[in-house]
């Protein structure tokens, strides 16, 4: 679908009737390479050709760990961006980080920009919202995990492409039916702790970790061993030990794998989108994530992946009242619905999704409106609202660690889980000292 946005149509969004004899420079740090970042490039020029106030000036920072490391270290130094890009995981550390942030309804606030923030999915913004309902930083790209299915390859393996495959007992047939046909690589996996283990929790209402897998407090406790998440974990363990799931990193390097069209089955952000779309040679499809008939009747809700923009303080007036127009106009219903249509990242806004189905995206595209569904169709609970955890990055290190020992064989589901809510308890309680 192609998409024309008018210098007219971007300049009426952001409602800017202020000149300057010069330009104010708003500096925004990013995480994305690739078709991701060639986007965030293109809406960072819309933005820039639409009004003569103000030059955002975009910059990549590494991954997203890298970027929020270099965003913590320029605060330090003084040389902060105005706008950095944090992943979810880094929300509680973003939120102690007193004297760091400015949080975006103060932006607004202090700049005199129209901002209403019931215009937001509450499922995507209440991840980024203090306990009294002020959203701290904006939505950006925001993911949750699908099931990705290379249709060809299920052919060729003599499978009926339209196969349900939508409890993982019955992916577990069909990974067995993959295996016996000589598919080398029955399925593969991005993130596994996001997906396999903080996805898994909320998909079937277990708790992650308790105090509302930290919402309600910094005094929690890890708590993904139990039943649920164990039998998950051990059933994958047999297939990456039987052949059927095969296992290529901590992050999205299985991506490669899938788009190549050596993988049948992967289980990834609806994000893939993007890369997908561009690079593969065959008829893919998108799926809901399975779950397992066994725990729950139905599923419930999956938690979003992928970073918020976090404003830093320290800056000018003018640099604030630049940040506030940007993001109103990364807000807009037009921009918003090219993103999500671009990039598979969830619309941030009510009316987003709602240009997307008028202008019958999902009709033409079947299947991207599922993350959509699978973040909205049910209130969240506590157990499926989100995590908001300290030293997250390093817990999911740690996690990282547990889970290549059940891949390998050398632990069972049980003793790595056990380990990794030992070790990782042990960071929330620094953390949990360090925030008092």
């Amino acid at each position: 679908m192609k998409h024309t946005i008018s210098v007219l149509a971007a300049a009426a969004v952001l409602g800017s009737a202020q000149s300057a004899m010069a330009q104010t420079e708003v500096e925004f740090w990013h995480a994305f390479t690739g078709r991701l970042g060639e986007l965030v490039a293109e809406q960072v020029e819309t933005f820039n050709n639409a009004q003569s106030d103000y030059t955002v000036v975009a910059t990549h920072k590494g991954n997203y760990s890298e970027t929020l490391n270099a965003g913590i270290a320029a605060f330090r130094a003084g040389e902060q961006p105005d706008i950095l890009m944090v992943f979810e995981v880094g929300t509680a550390t973003m939120m102690a980080a007193k004297g760091a942030v400015k949080p975006v309804y103060q932006v607004m606030a202090d700049a005199g920009a129209e901002f209403d923030q019931s215009k937001y999915i509450s499922s995507v913004s209440g991840y980024y919202t203090s306990p009294e309902g002020d959203m701290l930083s904006l939505p950006f790209n925001s993911s949750t995990p699908v099931l990705w299915v290379n249709r060809n390859k299920l052919q060729e393996a003599g499978i009926d492409p339209d196969t349900d495959l939508s409890t993982w007992e019955q992916v577990g047939t069909v990974l067995g039916q993959l295996k016996d046909a000589g598919v080398d690589c029955p399925m593969t996996t991005a993130w596994q702790s996001w997906i396999h283990l903080e996805n898994l929790s909320a998909y079937h209402d277990v708790p992650f970790a308790t105090q509302a897998n930290g919402f309600d407090g910094t005094d929690t406790e890890l708590a993904f061993n139990s039943a649920a998440q164990v039998a998950h974990i051990g059933a994958m363990g047999e297939w990456a030990q039987d052949g059927k799931f095969i296992y290529a990193g901590r992050r999205n390097e299985g991506g490669a794998n899938f788009r190549a069209g050596e993988c049948a089955l992967f289980t990834e952000s609806s994000a893939g989108y993007a890369g997908i779309k561009s690079e593969a040679q065959f008829e893919f499809e998108v799926r809901p994530l399975p779950y397992w008939s066994a725990v729950a009747s139905e599923p419930q809700n999956t938690i979003i992946g992928g970073a918020s923009l976090w404003v830093m303080e320290g800056q000018s007036d003018e640099e604030y009242k630049g940040v506030a127009a940007f993001l109103n106009f990364l807000s807009s219903p037009e921009i918003q619905a090219k993103w999500h249509q671009d990039t598979g990242y969830l619309p941030i806004t009510s009316e987003a999704g709602d240009l997307t189905r008028s202008q019958g995206f999902y009709d033409a595209n079947p299947g991207t409106d599922i993350a959509v569904i699978q973040m909205t169709a049910k209130e969240p609970t506590a157990n499926s609202k989100g995590l908001r955890l300290g030293s997250f990055d390093q817990i999911r290190g740690i996690i990282d660690e547990e889970l290549e020992a059940v891949w390998a064989g050398d632990k069972d589901a049980q003793t790595a889980l056990d380990s990794a809510v030992e070790r990782g308890n042990a960071l929330l309680r620094r953390f949990e000292q360090a925030s008092r």
